[in-house]
């Protein structure tokens, strides 16, 4: 039945099976090629910035998807979270889960920012993207654990073929100062964030 729910939804989730060149799904924890396009953003990344932002942004969504008992097709586990027999796995709870644990770096020579695309809709997507510091949003780099069920996606966020992102800082401002869903060492978990979209 989630299946067929979820096929008769026409967001453009579903229709993202396979990445592109310009999208690239992460092979490890220690990826080189997502830490060398985060250090090719500016000669001013340090690199090991860059090493421990792709080695998060990677075990975060592993984590997760061990934690929300994650299964294929995204938009099953959305079905699956809004009937609660979930905890998580919605797009805006891994893109929170990932802000909170890159902001807890201290990142000094690298930026992150909320996207989202197709706000306000039933396709809405979140994600984290990561620019070198005081770099325009539009240079970033997008982290996406929600597309292939906690396995990091990644690419530039201008050249997204099923998304146009845009950035918001009121929401990235607000989901700091929010209570984490399940980060460990951040805080009690209050399981109970409000989500700003229907995913």
């Amino acid at each position: 039945m989630a299946i067929a729910l979820a096929a008769a939804n026409p967001a453009p989730w579903f229709t993202n099976l396979r990445p592109t060149e310009q999208r690239v799904r992460a092979r490890s924890a220690d990826d080189p090629i997502l830490r060398d396009r985060i250090i090719a953003l500016s000669p001013t990344v340090s690199p090991d910035e860059a090493a421990q932002v792709a080695r998060c942004a990677y075990n975060t969504g592993r984590e997760l998807a061990r934690e929300w008992r994650v299964v294929w097709m995204a938009g099953v586990q959305n079905f699956l979270v809004n009937i609660g027999a979930r905890k998580g796995g919605l797009c805006f709870q891994w893109a929170t889960e990932l802000l909170l644990r890159l902001n807890a770096l201290k990142l000094q020579t690298l930026d992150l920012h909320w996207a989202e695309s197709y706000a306000g809709t039933s396709g809405e997507h979140n994600v984290i993207v990561v620019t070198a510091k005081g770099q325009p949003f539009e240079k970033g780099i997008i982290l996406d654990n929600w597309r292939y069920e906690g396995h990091l996606l990644y690419g530039p966020v201008t050249t997204d073929p099923e998304y146009r992102w845009t950035e918001n800082p009121a929401e990235f401002a607000r989901r700091l100062k929010a209570q984490p869903l399940t980060t460990p060492g951040l805080g009690p978990a209050n399981g109970e964030a409000k989500p700003l979209t229907p995913r």
